[in-house]
């Protein structure tokens, strides 16, 4: 198997990097212009045009649009004959996850100044959200979890849900999953078509609020256009994860956690960086050697060939200024003392601390949520949580005292800003102001 090596003290390692990290690509143009279609043709005719997208992309259509949707007997009815098993691990993983989400829940709060106003904050839950459940390569049930357990913790008033079901077969798990999370409404709708559905609404499709969940380039790109009509919580790329190790772990682990993340599709991106040398060349001889036994090999040798990457950086210090360079979507400490390293990262969607935690537990049930930001934009954005489905609003109350004392403050603003409505709005409230004074 080919992993490329990178020597960070090398004088063309910042190039190299920078081509390693880039997502761009010729198609982006053409997936931009093609979504944007699709959005105004389901804007313009709902639920015929989601039709005709079902029968093009997934192979198959019912009768009329109501048959989009799948009754909530049907979830009941896959959850009670999923193996038990199955079942089991499901539950348990949605109870962890609102016992994390329960933490993340915000409040409403006021405090009183020295005037008598009263000022603070009042938190409310969106009235609908819809979520976005990928169902092309592989099945997600995990996806149901980490998107509508939050939206019910929150107090979302209706989850609505969405997931391709190519050749018009349903997934078993995925509809049980939507039964434990308490999704609401599920509709058999994949692609930007189902990003147009409830951005705008259709006849069956309610429209919605917000709009959460990772899919391929084409979902990503229609929850860009639509967004402003609707609020979305990312824009998610291909999956990503960046080890560092100090050589000390086990390298069949080491070499198992990339395959996890090659293994989700081709643009996926599994990063080791590592100051013992050796060591790199140890996982690379486990990787070589494991990758026999895997499913989806093919995926993971493409993936790991591409767009994977062995960094032998000079010491610890060199790795955290690379983590913050590269702000991964998910950063692996495989470390003797993760957790001064931990100090050192600004910038990582989530954060897997010692040898003995796989990223893989925080896709499925170690409590915080798999949804990440990816490509970089861990800089400025965070996983998603349950503040993704509550808004704020400012609450402003004045006492007669406050309304004299702020009004002419902010008169004397409104006035240097050319504003004479605005000031004299502001001063009618003043004791012995009145109008035209």
């Amino acid at each position: 198997m080919k992993i490329q090596r990178l020597e960070a003290t090398d004088p063309d390692f910042d190039d190299r990097l920078a081509r390693l990290l880039d997502r761009g690509g010729e198609q982006g143009e053409a997936v931009a212009g093609a979504v944007r279609r699709i959005l105004a043709d389901v804007r313009a005719r709902g639920d015929a045009a989601l039709l005709d997208y079902c029968r093009r992309f997934d192979g198959h259509a019912p009768d009329d649009a109501a048959g989009l949707e799948v009754p909530a007997t049907r979830l009941a009815r896959a959850l009670e004959g999923i193996d038990p098993d199955r079942r089991q691990a499901l539950e348990d993983a949605a109870e962890r996850l609102r016992s994390y989400a329960g933490h993340q829940r915000m409040q409403s709060w006021t405090f009183t100044d020295g005037d008598g106003n009263v000022l603070g904050q009042q938190v409310t839950a969106l009235d609908r959200v819809g979520i976005y459940v990928p169902g092309g390569k592989a099945a997600y049930p995990s996806s149901v979890l980490m998107n509508a357990v939050p939206a019910r913790v929150a107090g979302v008033g209706e989850i609505v849900m969405c997931v391709p079901t190519p050749g018009g077969a349903l997934n078993e798990l995925v509809l049980a999953a939507a039964a434990v999370a308490g999704v609401d409404r599920v509709f058999t709708l994949g692609g930007a078509q189902a990003v147009a559905a409830m951005a705008f609404g259709t006849g069956a499709v309610p429209a919605v609020d917000k709009i959460v969940g990772p899919g391929n380039a084409w979902v990503a790109e229609a929850k860009r256009q639509v967004y402003g009509v609707v609020g979305i919580d990312m824009i998610a790329g291909p999956s990503e994860i960046l080890v560092v190790c100090d050589g000390a772990t086990d390298p069949d682990w080491i070499a198992m956690d990339l395959f996890a993340q090659a293994e989700h599709d081709e643009q996926a991106q599994a990063i080791l960086v590592s100051p013992d040398a050796g060591f790199l060349d140890r996982v690379a001889e486990s990787a070589s050697r494991l990758l026999a036994e895997m499913p989806r090999a093919d995926i993971i040798r493409a993936s790991l060939g591409e767009r994977g990457a062995l960094v032998h950086v000079r010491d610890l210090e060199q790795a955290a200024a690379l983590v913050n360079r590269i702000a991964p979507e998910h950063l692996e400490l495989s470390l003797a003392e993760p957790e001064a390293f931990a100090a050192k990262v600004r910038h990582a969607g989530a954060i897997f601390m010692g040898r003995h935690v796989a990223e893989a537990l925080g896709d499925y049930c170690a409590g915080p949520n798999h949804v990440l930001p990816t490509s970089r934009t861990a800089r400025f954005s965070s996983p998603l949580g349950v503040y993704d489905f509550q808004k704020r609003s400012s609450v402003i109350r004045c006492s007669p005292r406050g309304a004299e004392r702020l009004g002419r403050v902010a008169a004397t603003l409104a006035r240097a800003e050319g504003l004479e409505a605005h000031a004299r709005s502001a001063e009618y409230r003043c004791t012995g102001k009145r109008e035209g004074e």
